[in-house]
């Protein structure tokens, strides 16, 4: 099966999975602002895809369009026989890799022993990714560098790298830092000399304060890794992967918010229904920096649906 991995330019820019945003209406609205190299889904959890009466809450969370490929399935759970199967079912539905999740800090997912919390059962984390490689498609895994201290990272990523993995982005901060302090790029080079010494073949991107596609680009020539994720960048400006930053008008922004407004509704359907309410969480991305950006985004705020959405848009 092709490996599209191999074939992005480098460095590779990447939205990162987040829950509940990066579902398949937000992909297209930033794809229409400025799309980046790859594209990742929400978080699926295998648990709820391999049970019959939990597979209807993942089939809006892996909702794609050709338009996106190369798009990445990003999945959770700590049972290997669910990533297994899992695994063999994605590939059937056209996705062009599975990208592990094994670095959410979410108390609940923690709780359940799946996400970050792997890095605590290192023998439970290899089991899972030889399980992920039934289906075929490239494997990437998504961590931190430890679970409570830094200095934990090498050990960690260490063991991923013996995986055979494809790519292996990293988040540097523990789960505990959450995203309290500021990303450790001094341990970049550690982490790529480590890499060139054990697994050459594997792709390394960093994730973690890369508010930009400049900020990516300046730290991958500084540091030589292959791709870089930009994640909460994405709230304070829809452009993030501009590869020519330029200022954008009140009118470009609010055009962008109609886009996903359209895109919610074409979406929103009887096999996949959309409630409206957390759409509001994307109005601060697009209703700010111009006169009366405040006064605007509390009347969305009480907004019922997309209708009334674009009424007060209007006026």
């Amino acid at each position: 099966m092709n490996n599209f991995w191999h074939d992005l330019p480098k460095p590779f820019s990447a939205l990162a999975p987040m829950e509940a945003v990066t579902d398949i209406v937000f992909r297209k609205t930033v794809a229409s602002a400025t799309r980046p190299d790859v594209f990742f889904t929400e978080f699926v959890n295998v648990t709820s895809f391999c049970n019959p009466k939990g597979r209807h809450s993942t089939n809006g969370r892996l909702e794609f369009n050709k338009t996106e490929q190369p798009i990445v399935a990003q999945i959770w759970g700590n049972k290997p026989s669910e990533f297994e199967q899992t695994s063999i079912e994605l590939a059937k539905m056209g996705f062009a890799g599975i990208d592990i999740n094994m670095g959410c800090p979410d108390k609940a997912v923690v709780k359940q022993g799946s996400g970050s919390a792997l890095i605590r059962t290192p023998d439970l984390a290899c089991q899972i990714i030889a399980s992920a490689k039934a289906g075929g498609l490239p494997i990437s895994v998504k961590t931190r560098i430890g679970d409570i201290k830094p200095s934990e990272w090498h050990d960690w990523i260490k063991l991923l790298l013996q995986q055979d993995i494809t790519n292996l982005t990293v988040h540097l901060r523990t789960r505990k830092e959450m995203t309290k302090v500021p990303a450790h790029y001094e341990l970049i080079p550690e982490i790529i000399a480590l890499r060139n010494e054990i697994a050459p073949s594997t792709l390394i991107t960093i994730n973690g304060d890369i508010a930009n596609y400049q900020d990516g680009i300046k730290l991958a020539k500084k540091y030589g890794f292959e791709g870089f994720m930009i994640g909460r960048g994405i709230f304070t400006n829809p452009f993030a992967f501009e590869k020519m930053p330029k200022t954008h008008s009140k009118e470009e922004l609010i055009d962008l918010l109609k886009l996903q407004l359209d895109l919610h509704d074409e979406h929103n359907t009887d096999q996949t229904p959309r409630k409206f309410n957390p759409l509001k969480r994307y109005f601060k991305i697009y209703i700010r920096d111009f006169s009366g950006a405040s006064e605007l985004r509390d009347k969305l705020m009480h907004a019922k649906n997309t209708n009334e959405a674009r009424m007060i848009i209007k006026q």
